[in-house]
């Protein structure tokens, strides 16, 4: 099945399109679409849930069968394009997926040490390789982690390896603490309001404001209100959530809301991306999951 068929195949399923809250009609005119294939919220709100959870952390290189392999990174001037396939079951190049979030793969490049993050969405030749031009900005273990849906999957899968970029590099800690829960980029902030909680169907809210503490206007990205992916700070397994809702603009912040599935407790650092007056910004923030009823 092609690409193309492989999408028309996934909006004639029995799924709801939904137009998400959030999406401005005065995004640019780059701006990712707006509309991504959606199951209607499991509460039966105006929120809505991905299509499945995903299936692995990153942590590996083979899933279900699924292996990614020929990974490579620029060299040591960090600046070049990151490649690689995705094999299939039985050992062929996987050329046929499923669109999630208006993308074919999603791809994530961090540092080891969770201090630098890139989100890409590279191009697919048709001998199955994946290739992304990436600027690292400096040597040192970089994580390598592609989330995708093979056609006919009904759930993602996530695959990582780590390589190293030659050079000297000092790895710094995981910010934690109180200090560590707002983001800020000298434009937008982002503030946790609450710790999350392990379990099936939790909620994690951030307050984002611009630096004087004023509610901003979100643009569409990936079809969403914003985009949220991170890492346990202590096994640096991937989680990616989804907005759960419309933002709630209120008259300290605009609030968004996320639909979680934590499974461990811990410190988990979070990447937040978000379009403001036509401009994506990336915000981290660390936050703690606790066990429910702690």
């Amino acid at each position: 099945m092609s690409r193309r068929r492989a999408l028309l195949a996934a909006l004639a399923a029995p799924l709801l399109v939904l137009s998400l809250a959030g999406c401005s009609g005065d995004d640019p005119a780059d701006a990712e679409p707006d509309r991504i294939v959606l199951k209607p919220a499991e509460d039966g709100g105006t929120g809505a849930q991905p299509v499945g959870n995903p299936v692995g952390d990153g942590t590996a290189a083979e899933v279900e069968g699924y292996r990614m392999v020929g990974v490579r990174l620029p060299g040591p001037d960090g600046t070049g394009d990151v490649s690689f396939r995705i094999l299939d079951p039985a050992g062929a190049p996987l050329t046929d997926y499923t669109e999630e979030q208006t993308k074919l793969l999603h791809l994530y490049v961090v540092r080891d040490d969770l201090a630098e993050f890139r989100h890409l969405h590279p191009q697919l030749a048709d001998d199955g390789t994946w290739t992304a031009r990436v600027d690292l900005g400096s040597p040192g273990r970089w994580r390598v982690v592609a989330e995708f849906i093979p056609a006919g999957a009904s759930r993602p899968l996530v695959l990582g390896t780590t390589l190293s970029v030659e050079g000297d590099w000092t790895p710094v800690d995981v910010p934690r603490g109180e200090a560590a829960r707002v983001g800020d980029d000298g434009v937008v902030r982002a503030r946790l309001l609450a710790d999350a909680e392990v379990g099936p169907n939790g909620r994690l809210r951030l307050r984002v404001t611009d630096t004087n503490g004023e509610p901003v206007t979100l643009g569409s990205y990936l079809g969403a209100s914003a985009h949220l992916t991170g890492f346990a700070a202590d096994s640096r397994g991937f989680v990616h959530v989804h907005p759960y809702g419309a933002p709630e603009v209120e008259a300290d912040g605009t609030v968004l809301t996320f639909h979680t599935v934590f499974t461990e407790p811990g410190d988990y650092r979070l990447f937040l991306q978000v379009r403001v007056d036509g401009l994506l910004h990336q915000l981290a923030v660390t936050a703690p999951v606790i066990a429910p009823g702690v």
